[in-house]
C-alpha cells in the first residue's frame, strides 16, 4: 500500500507541475497525449484506492455534482470596483492626485492588462483551494468554488512546501476567444441562444449548476491583486506578482513595472494594437501604486481605491441610423434621451438603443431624428452616440427639443440648476420614479418596513394611495384590506410595520431618501457628524465635501436635494408624521459613544455593514483603518494584517461574543 501512495502522489506532483507550466508560464514540457496518460493513470489508481482520494488531487476537478444553487458568502477583504479613464490628460489628473496624497515620497507603478471577465475572490488554507467567491456588491459574493475547482488554470493546492496559513487573492476568470467562437458554434446548431461576448459566456458558465458543463466550457483565470495573508508578509504589489508565480498561481504575463507616468503611457500605447492578438478579451489596462504601505495611506473611497485606476483604450465604433428619440425617466427624476436605432452589431452585441446621455449632449453633437451617426461601447459596455456624419444628410432630418412635460406624467421638467446638464421630472409623485423610490424607501437597510415589497407598492401607485414617501404613514388598515391578497392580519402587520418605521435614526431615513450618490454608509457618516435632520438641510458644500470619505459629487447632489422647495415640503410632511429626525446616542451610556471600531475577519451573525451600522446606531464610530486612535478592534474568523497592526500599537482586542456584550444584544 505504501508504494501506491507514493506513486499516487508523484503522479499527482507530476500533474501540478505540468498545469504550471501550461497555465502559468505557457511553457509545457510534454505532449496533450502524455499528460492525458499521467492523468489517466492517477484515475484508475484512485479508483482502485478511494480511500487515498483527497480534496487538492487533481481528479477532483470535476465533481458531477448537479447543484442547488449557490450560497452567499461575506469578503474577508471588500472587492472594490476602479474608476476609470479614457484618455491621458485623465490619466495625468490621477498621478497628480496620488502624488499630491502623498507628498514628497517616490512613487512607483504597476501596469496590467485589464481582462474583460468575472472578478473572482480565491482562498487557499494552508496551501488548499478551500473556497471561491464572486465579486457580488463588494461586501458580499456567491460561493461557486465547484465550479471553480474545474478550471485547470486555478490551481488545487499551491506549488510551494511553505504555503501561507491563510491566502486570499483576486483573479478574473474567462474565457479564451477560441472556446467562444467554438461554444456559439455549438449552440448554433443545437438552434440555442448565442452568447453576445466571452465575459456573458464566462459569467453564465461560472453560475451553472451542473458542474460537467462549466467544465466543457474551459474557463481561464489570471490572479492580479493580493487580497490578505497569513504566515507571509509583502511589501509591494510587484513582489506579490512575483511569488504568486512561484506559489503556481496563473499570472497573466503581460505586466510592466513602471518608475514614471511616462513608462505607464507607453505600456499603454504598447498594448493597444497587441490585444487584439490575444486568446482573450482585454479593454484597458490596470494602474496600481505598488507600495502597499503607500496603497493604505491613500485610502479609499466608498467605492474605489485611490491607489488604483483603469485606463480604458477606444470603444469599438460603428456607424447606424437614428430612427427616433425617447426620454426615459430615472428614479431620481433625470431625463435622459435615448437615441432608437436601426439594429447594428457591434463588439459582438446588437445594438437597438444608444444613450445621448442629456440634450446638451444632443446640442453639442448636432443629432437629428434621421441622421447617420457613429457609436460606439463605452468601455465596451454601454452604446453611446459619438458623432454625426453630416456629410451624407438628405435634409429630412429632424432636430429635437427639449420636453418641457414630463413623458411618464407630464409634469414639469427643468434644470435644478442653470449650470446643470439634466433636465428633471420635479414632481415626486411621478409614476416612472415614484414606484422604485418607494421600494428603496421600504427596504430593510433603510426605512424597514417589513411586509413592503415590490407587489405591495406597485398595488398601492396603481390604486393611487400613496403620492410620496410621507404619504406612507397615512395608510390605515382599510387600505391595505382593499388591495389584492391582504387579509385583516397581514394588512394589521404593516401598519404596525409603517409606524414601527418611524423610530429609525437620521441615517436610515437620510439613505431612505434616496439622494444621488448617497449609500448607506455615506448616510451613517452624515447622521454621526451633523445629528440632525435640521443640520443636515442646512450645511454646506464645503461642509460636506470636508468629510474625509466624500468628495465634490456628494457635497453637490446633498446640498442640491435639500435646497429643492418640494424636498423641503417632503421632510416636513415626514416630521409632522412623527419621524425621528436625530441620530440617537448610545442607550448605554458613555459605553459606545465617542467610541471607534475597526472589524476584521468574518463575523458569524453579522455582515460588516451591519456591524458597523449597529456601532453608529449606539452613538460609536466605524473606521476601516487601524490607528493609534481606534477604541476597539473586532476580530473575527480569519482575520487579516488588521489584527497584528492593532496588537503592536496595544489596541484593545475583542471578539464577536464580546462585541455583541458590549452592544447589548442589539442587532
Amino acid at each position: 500500500m505504501e508504494k501506491v501512495e507514493k506513486k499516487i502522489e508523484e503522479l499527482r506532483r507530476q500533474i501540478r507541475h505540468h498545469d504550471w507550466r501550461y497555465y502559468a508560464l505557457s511553457e509545457p514540457e510534454i505532449s496533450d497525449k502524455e499528460y492525458d496518460s499521467l492523468l489517466k493513470e492517477l484515475k484508475e489508481l484512485e479508483k482502485k484506492h478511494p480511500e487515498l482520494i483527497t480534496p487538492d488531487s487533481p481528479t477532483q476537478r470535476l465533481t458531477n455534482v448537479l447543484q442547488s444553487g449557490f450560497k452567499t458568502v461575506k469578503h474577508g477583504v471588500k472587492m472594490l470596483s476602479l474608476d476609470n479613464t479614457y484618455s491621458y490628460k485623465e490619466l495625468a489628473d490621477w498621478d497628480k492626485r496620488v502624488r499630491k496624497g502623498l507628498g514628497s515620497q517616490r512613487v512607483e507603478y504597476v501596469a496590467e492588462l485589464k481582462i474583460d471577465g468575472v472578478s473572482i475572490s480565491l482562498m487557499y488554507r494552508n496551501g488548499i483551494l478551500e473556497r471561491g467567491v464572486t465579486r457580488g456588491d463588494g461586501e458580499t459574493g456567491e460561493d461557486v468554488t465547484l465550479n471553480i475547482k474545474t478550471i485547470s488554470a486555478i490551481p488545487l493546492k499551491l506549488l510551494t512546501p511553505n504555503p501561507p496559513k491563510l491566502l486570499e487573492v483576486r483573479g478574473e476568470i474567462y474565457m479564451p476567444k477560441d472556446e467562444f467562437r467554438h461554444l456559439n458554434e455549438q449552440k448554433k446548431k443545437r438552434a440555442e441562444g448565442l452568447f453576445a461576448n466571452p465575459r456573458n459566456a464566462a459569467s453564465g458558465s461560472l453560475k451553472l449548476l451542473d458542474t460537467k458543463i462549466t467544465a466543457e466550457r474551459k474557463l481561464s483565470c489570471f490572479i492580479h491583486s493580493f487580497g490578505r495573508a497569513e504566515g507571509v508578509k509583502l511589501d509591494s504589489h510587484y513582489e506579490f506578482l512575483k511569488l504568486a508565480k512561484v506559489w503556481g498561481l496563473c499570472l497573466n504575463p503581460n505586466s510592466r513595472f513602471c518608475e514614471s507616468l511616462a513608462e505607464v503611457i507607453d505600456f499603454c500605447n504598447e498594448y493597444e494594437d497587441k490585444k487584439e492578438k490575444m486568446n482573450y478579451e482585454t479593454d484597458g489596462i490596470v494602474i496600481k501604486v505598488n507600495s502597499f504601505r503607500q496603497q493604505a495611506a491613500l485610502g479609499a473611497t466608498l467605492k474605489s481605491p485611490r491607489w488604483a485606476i483603469a485606463y480604458k483604450y477606444p470603444a469599438k465604433q460603428v456607424t447606424t441610423k437614428i430612427l427616433d428619440i425617447s426620454s426615459q425617466v430615472g428614479r431620481t427624476g433625470v431625463i435622459t434621451p435615448v437615441a432608437e436605432l436601426m439594429p447594428v452589431e457591434c463588439g459582438g452585441v446588437v445594438i437597438k438603443h444608444a444613450t445621448l446621455h442629456n440634450f446638451d449632449e444632443i446640442e453639442r453633437l448636432g443629432v437629428r431624428i434621421g441622421d447617420r451617426v457613429i457609436i460606439e461601447r463605452a468601455g465596451d459596455v454601454i452604446p453611446k452616440v459619438v458623432k454625426v456624419v453630416e456629410s451624407v444628410r438628405t435634409g429630412k432630418e429632424k432636430k429635437i427639443k427639449i420636453p418641457e412635460k414630463c413623458p411618464a406624467c407630464c409634469s414639469k421638467v427643468e434644470k435644478e440648476k442653470e449650470e446643470e446638464v439634466a433636465y428633471r421630472c420635479i414632481n415626486p409623485a411621478c409614476p416612472a420614479q415614484l414606484e422604485k423610490s418607494l421600494i428603496h424607501f421600504a427596504s430593510k437597510a433603510a426605512m424597514d418596513i417589513e411586509g413592503m415589497g415590490e407587489a405591495v407598492v406597485s398595488q398601492l401607485v396603481k390604486n393611487k394611495k400613496v403620492s410620496d414617501f410621507a404619504d406612507i404613514y397615512s395608510l390605515k388598515r382599510e387600505d391595505f384590506l382593499a388591495l389584492e391578497l391582504f387579509k385583516d392580519k397581514k394588512a394589521g402587520n404593516l401598519v404596525l410595520a409603517i409606524k414601527k418605521s418611524k423610530e429609525r435614526p437620521l441615517s436610515r431615513l437620510i439613505y431612505a431618501l434616496g439622494i444621488r450618490h448617497v449609500g448607506e454608509k455615506a448616510a451613517f457618516v452624515m447622521a454621526n457628524k451633523f445629528e440632525t435632520m435640521d443640520k443636515l438641510s442646512g450645511v454646506s458644500k464645503e461642509e460636506i465635501d470636508s468629510i474625509h470619505e466624500f468628495g465634490v459629487e456628494i457635497a453637490d447632489s446633498v446640498t442640491t436635494f435639500f435646497k429643492h422647495p418640494e424636498n423641503r415640503k417632503l421632510i416636513s410632511r415626514l416630521k409632522k408624521s412623527g419621524l425621528n429626525m436625530s441620530q440617537p446616542k448610545s442607550s448605554y451610556g458613555d459605553l459606545l459613544s465617542a467610541k471607534t471600531f475597526v472589524f476584521t475577519g468574518e463575523l458569524s451573525d453579522f455582515s460588516r455593514m451591519e456591524a458597523e451600522r449597529i456601532v453608529r446606531d449606539l452613538g460609536g464610530n466605524a473606521s476601516s483603518a487601524v490607528s493609534s486612535k481606534i477604541s476597539f478592534l473586532v476580530a473575527g474568523e480569519n482575520p487579516g494584517s488588521k489584527l497584528a497592526k492593532a496588537k503592536k500599537l496595544g489596541l484593545k482586542v475583542i471578539n464577536e461574543a464580546e462585541f455583541k456584550k458590549l452592544i447589548g444584544g442589539k442587532k
